[in-house]
């Protein structure tokens, strides 16, 4: 940043170092646009191309109720960042991204590190329960004040979604994605899971929304259901091997193509 010597009367200085103003509610906008640079120029630098996004509670522990989950979430993490490794084209594919926080965010996270994989962390400041977990690689590790920033950096780059059991901020999180889908206003293919059949048909009836008429059935051919890591990863290789597959165009640039590469197609 250069260096602005204060004017002779003391009387200004440039308002991108004015913190009053950049706090304050007339900057807004400016904040706004940093939680969407700021890590757009760290994905840029890591090289990180595209991710595959868990959704899950934050209290679901190791060694709590519902720890099968956490180990199902680390399993599956590792398991792909692992697979993931095979696709050297000078920037990393699926990269395991969560929320930042800990249980099953954490669990995502500890699943990718201890592959030896990059892993993402999208934090965001809340009162009680969010904090960013150790296992996330520090140079892709956020925080963000605007949740409908935060919700965009899951969706831009997110090539898959599984959905662990969670509560408001996980279903939040679940349909948005959902209904961009839905909408069309992914200009591509998400592959979604909902991993744990029966919590999810316990707490969601989908089939009861279909009987309303509140969704069409084909509404519910945007998700999966699965039930080990395994068959999740089954599931998701199929798919991202696809992508992989699939030659560079000008809306999806190779990193290495170019020295000011766009990022990967996400919302329209």
């Amino acid at each position: 940043m250069p260096k602005h010597l204060p004017p002779p009367d003391g009387s200004r200085q440039v308002a991108y170092l004015n913190d009053d103003f950049l706090n304050s509610p007339d900057a807004r906008a400016v904040r706004i646009l940093a939680e969407y640079l700021e890590p757009l120029s760290h994905f840029r630098r890591q090289k990180v191309r595209d991710t595959v996004v868990f959704f899950g509670s934050a209290r679901i522990k190791e060694d709590g109720p519902l720890s099968q989950y956490y180990k199902a979430a680390r399993e599956l993490a590792k398991l792909l960042t692992g697979w993931s490794a095979q696709f050297d084209h000078a920037s990393y594919r699926f990269v395991i991204c969560s929320g930042g926080g800990p249980g099953i965010m954490e669990a995502a996270n500890r699943g990718a590190a201890d592959a030896g994989g990059k892993t993402v962390g999208l934090n965001i400041g809340l009162p009680f329960e969010q904090f960013p977990n150790p296992y996330i690689t520090p140079e892709l590790s956020f925080e963000f004040h605007y949740f409908f920033m935060r919700k965009f950096w899951f969706a831009y780059l997110a090539k898959a979604l599984v959905v662990f059991p969670g509560g408001f901020g996980t279903m939040d999180e679940m349909f948005e994605i959902l209904t961009l889908t839905q909408t069309q206003k992914l200009r591509k293919k998400m592959t979604v899971i909902l991993y744990g059949s029966q919590y999810w048909k316990e707490v969601i009836n989908f089939d009861a929304l279909v009987k309303y008429g509140t969704i069409s059935a084909a509404d519910l051919e945007l998700f999966q259901y699965a039930d080990d890591p395994a068959a999740a990863f089954e599931l998701l290789k199929k798919e991202l091997g696809a992508y992989a597959m699939q030659v560079d165009t000008p809306e999806v640039p190779a990193i290495a193509k170019s020295r000011n590469p766009q990022m990967p197609e996400g919302t329209a």
